[in-house]
């Protein structure tokens, strides 16, 4: 066996040896219904998208830092259950290079996958627009912020562990998944009217590679701002934004059904 592939047969024994359960007991929400599922931890992953140190919205900011402890939270106990943590803060992997988490994902040789992988922006095929307006890029903040790019790594409230997985990836993540026979995943990090739902690693992307997807929905944020149509409070746009995910790609839980805080 190569090198690289028996350090990842190392790390995939390693990585789920500590579960302490062998069910996850979810009760989701859809668009109509409530949902019991049971998922394995070892055939479930988190992505933990673009919780990044910084952001070009001061508002956005302000709330990721208050998002960021909760998501840590949530991980901990999902990694202490036996699910594979997936750090996918976008555009920052040069601040991980060589670090065993980023090099684990890069050395998983290539599947290929039933549809191609990249950005998914909104499904004319499958759902409506959005309903919010965030065509400006929705910051709410007065005076409007100027659009940059100051992230450099993942907000460092969020731990990354040894046996987790680093990548921005699409392709990555999707080659991981196959050699762990993952199927289940849980979806956090923001936003989810923009990167949560159009990254390659994002919930369109994964319901269409036929993974079995839920949004934490209490583990997210948006980008909106509410002098923009339907002209919503940040609050609000939230919620219509989360329920248009679950009518049209996945259902939702609360944090709590995994971990025990509020």
């Amino acid at each position: 066996m190569p090198k690289a592939l028996d350090d990842m047969a190392r790390w995939a024994r390693r990585s789920h040896g500590h579960a302490e359960s062998t069910q996850l007991r979810l009760s989701a929400r859809n668009a109509t219904a409530t949902l019991s599922l049971h998922w394995e931890p070892k055939s479930t992953a988190l992505i933990i998208c673009d919780m990044w140190d910084a952001h070009w919205c001061k508002g956005a900011a302000r709330r990721c830092s208050v998002l960021a402890p909760r998501v840590n939270d949530f991980a901990q106990t999902a990694r202490r259950l036996g699910v594979l943590i997936v750090h996918a803060p976008t555009d920052t992997m040069t601040f991980y290079a060589g670090v065993p988490q980023r090099t684990r994902a890069k050395n998983v040789p290539i599947v290929t996958p039933p549809v191609p992988i990249t950005w998914r922006s909104t499904d004319a095929s499958h759902e409506p627009t959005l309903p919010i307006d965030d065509s400006d890029g929705g910051c709410d903040d007065a005076p409007r912020c100027t659009l940059c790019f100051p992230w450099e790594r993942q907000h460092p409230a969020i731990r990354i562990a040894e046996e987790d997985i680093i990548s921005d990836s699409g392709q990555e993540v999707y080659n991981i998944f196959v050699y762990q026979k993952i199927k289940n995943i849980f979806m956090a990090g923001v936003h989810a009217n923009k990167c949560v739902l159009t990254r390659s690693f994002g919930i369109r992307q994964m319901v269409m590679l036929g993974m079995n997807v839920i949004l934490v929905r209490d583990l997210t944020d948006i980008l909106y701002n509410p002098s923009m149509p339907p002209f919503v409070s940040h609050e609000r746009g939230t919620e219509l934004v989360i329920g248009h995910i679950e009518k049209y790609w996945c259902p939702s839980i609360h944090s709590s059904d995994v971990s025990s805080g509020p």
